[in-house]
């Protein structure tokens, strides 16, 4: 197959008493959006008895491991992309025998979907609706959009109307080892034994306009430690801000996806910005504090756990982007005015029902 493009073989499913239907589902990026995917292919699978060829990026492929709606994984690298004319005919020609159900809604998708032998279902992706509301900020707008979950809309390319947003909600599929790897690996780095709650914490974004000020983290961490909480740092950056104050607690770059997700579900809460890690916190049933600053509920990707605590703020400006990629004239203010203490008072809240 043109490009690089590696499938990830499941094994077969057992117990059921009718096979389930094969399908296959289109989503390239970016992690959250991947992650979301997750709950939406557990609930079909269960309701529509379906199994799915998952086309993602071999960068997602490990989140389905163990997924027991995915019986394969066709990961995509880059020369994949650049070649996606031929990689796109390949898939059709492997795979296209069955339902495809595009979650991705681009360029890309339209010309697999044009290749495709079989039924072709979409989600309702609202991108005209989006812009105008970042435009215009059409209350009409905004209303119609936070109706439905990202994870809503996936799910109304075959059900109209969608489930709730918390039966959908993403699902990855830990096994016993590798929580048990990742409680060892917390305690070689001298981290919680379980005496003292644990917090991890995300400081990360992919745009500047999304994260939370440096010093705001610097309190929070104060905060935690003088109310008895133990924490870490999760994520990927190549300017890790709070390595020196961390040390061995500053996990940044320091697992995989998987890795990643069995350390956050040793933690009894997460705080992090509008980001991947919130949703695999949520898939794997850590409570959230979530951040939200220039990106609101209209786009859909509010955390959906049931102990899940967001903090914004109702400025006039906000919405600023459709992905927090934009330029700021108010120095941040949606997410600079949010204070440490009321993150920690947040996340207190969110942890305090499951608190280990």
């Amino acid at each position: 197959m043109p490009g690089r493009v590696t499938v990830h073989e499941a094994p077969p499913e057992v117990g059921h008493t009718v096979e389930p239907t094969p399908a296959a589902v289109f989503r390239l990026s970016a992690l959250g959006d991947v992650v979301l995917t997750t709950g939406v292919l557990d609930w079909w699978h269960r309701t529509h008895n379906l199994r799915f060829t998952v086309i993602t990026r071999e960068a997602f492929a490990k989140l389905f491991k163990h997924h027991p709606a995915v019986e394969r994984v066709v990961g995509i690298t880059p020369p994949g992309l650049e070649r996606w004319f031929r990689t796109a005919n390949e898939l059709a020609k492997t795979y296209g025998d069955r339902m495809l159900l595009d979650l991705h809604g681009t360029g890309r998708s339209l010309l697999l979907a044009s290749l495709w032998k079989g039924q072709v279902r979409r989600y309702p992706k609202h991108s005209l609706l989006r812009r105008l509301y970042r435009l215009g900020r059409f209350d009409w707008a905004g209303g119609k959009l936070a109706r439905n979950s990202v994870p809503q809309r996936y799910a109304m390319a075959l059900d109209t109307p969608p489930p709730s947003a918390e039966q959908l909600r993403p699902k990855i599929f830990l096994q016993e080892r590798e929580l048990a790897q990742a409680r060892i690996f917390l305690l070689e780095r001298g981290v919680s034994n379980g005496e003292r709650p644990l917090a991890a914490l995300h400081p990360y974004a992919t745009h500047a306009a999304k994260a939370w000020p440096h010093e705001n983290w610097f309190r929070l961490v104060d905060l935690l430690e003088d109310g008895g909480w133990d924490w870490i740092v999760i994520g990927q950056d190549r300017a890790p801000f709070l390595r020196d104050r961390a040390g061995a607690r500053d996990l940044t770059g320091g697992s995989d996806l998987r890795g990643s997700c069995a350390l956050l579900a040793a933690c009894s809460v997460c705080v992090t910005g509008d980001s991947g890690p919130m949703h695999m916190a949520t898939a794997v049933g850590t409570p959230v504090t979530a951040l939200f600053g220039p990106t609101t509920r209209a786009w859909g990707f509010f955390p959906s756990g049931e102990h899940d605590v967001v903090l914004e703020r109702a400025l006039p400006c906000r919405p600023c982007s459709l992905h927090g990629d934009s330029g700021c004239v108010r120095g941040r203010e949606c997410l600079a005015s949010i204070t440490p203490e009321e993150v920690y008072q947040a996340l207190i809240q969110a942890a305090s029902p499951l608190r280990r």
